[in-house]
């Protein structure tokens, strides 16, 4: 039995779509399933926990929707022991992409259906845990933007996510200042000035395929950190399309850094995000729980870089 956690909202009502198809196909090939329906992905761990419980044991719990509403049962998922299964329907989809899970949704049907099961390592900051990554400073704060501007719905209703991002990066260009940070990583101190952003990642995309730390895997046990540091508003501006392609890494105003947990304190408060969920501010602590989850992938892929 597979539960479908479908979130209609997602991606500018793509979720919606992509369930009305997934539904059809599951009833011509005698499928058996429950689905769920929820409205927002904070809403969706508490009716996931319940769901789950009613039931020894499931073939799957399926994410019909974004990384955020897969980060919203990942507590779910764990307490049960179902592995994670995604029809991507997101505005950013980086989870299914850092997977090789097809974005086309009856290739990535085949993949909850009749795939492998991986393990995936988990962050943990605080009480939440998270998939992709955890964001703290410029880049968190153009994902609060991004969610409460108007021009993400426009742009997921064209099909174009990773526009809206572009678009939140040019708006918080304008207004945010770096700065004085440090990272303990493994108990080991760095101080950085002027720093824009440190994004602890366990998958290497984020922000709809921007490649922020193109050799981080979900299955080495490891988190990957990519510190912005001690550069111009222009030199930053200058980052973001290297980024789309992961060369951002051999500039000389970022610093890569791996380990099993990190903890970062910006001399300013600063929000932070987790699979582009809130986090709220301050200083992050966050480790790496190895081997913490399960996800069905199509059969001969597994993680790697997007």
């Amino acid at each position: 039995m597979y539960l479908f956690v479908i979130n209609p909202r997602s991606g500018g009502g793509a979720g919606r779509r992509a369930w009305l198809r997934a539904e059809k196909r599951l009833k011509d090939l005698a499928v058996k399933y429950e689905a769920l329906h929820t409205e927002s992905a904070s809403g969706a761990g508490r009716d996931v926990m319940q769901a789950l419980a009613r039931r020894e044991k499931w073939s799957a719990c399926v994410v019909v929707g974004g990384d955020g509403t897969i980060h919203s049962v990942l507590s779910a998922l764990l307490a049960s022991g179902a592995p994670l299964g995604i029809l991507p329907a997101g505005s950013g989809n980086d989870t299914a992409r850092s997977f090789g899970i097809p974005l086309e949704l009856e290739a990535a049907l085949d993949a909850v259906l009749d795939g492998a099961s991986v393990p995936a390592d988990l962050l943990l900051a605080g009480d939440s845990y998270t998939l992709t990554a955890v964001a703290s400073g410029f880049d968190a704060q153009v994902a609060e933007n991004v969610n409460g501007g108007r021009y993400k719905r426009v742009c997921n209703a064209l099909h174009a996510g990773r526009l809206a991002y572009l678009i939140g990066i040019l708006q918080t260009l304008i207004t945010f200042k770096p700065c004085r940070a440090s990272v303990v990583l493994d108990r080991q101190e760095q101080r950085f000035e002027d720093v824009w952003l440190a994004a602890v990642c366990n998958l290497p995309s984020y922000g709809g395929g921007l490649l922020i730390a193109p050799q981080a895997r979900p299955d080495d046990g490891l988190l990957d950190v990519c510190v912005v540091h001690g550069c111009s508003r222009m030199q930053l501006l200058r980052l973001f399309p290297t980024v789309l392609k992961g060369s951002h890494v051999s500039l000389p105003f970022v610093t890569m850094l791996r380990g099993t947990s990190a903890a970062i304190r910006f001399e300013r408060d600063r929000p932070a995000i987790g699979d582009g969920e809130s986090l709220g501010r301050g200083p992050l602590a966050v480790r790496c729980e190895p081997g913490a989850l399960r996800v069905l992938v199509p059969r001969a892929a597994g993680p790697g870089p997007a």
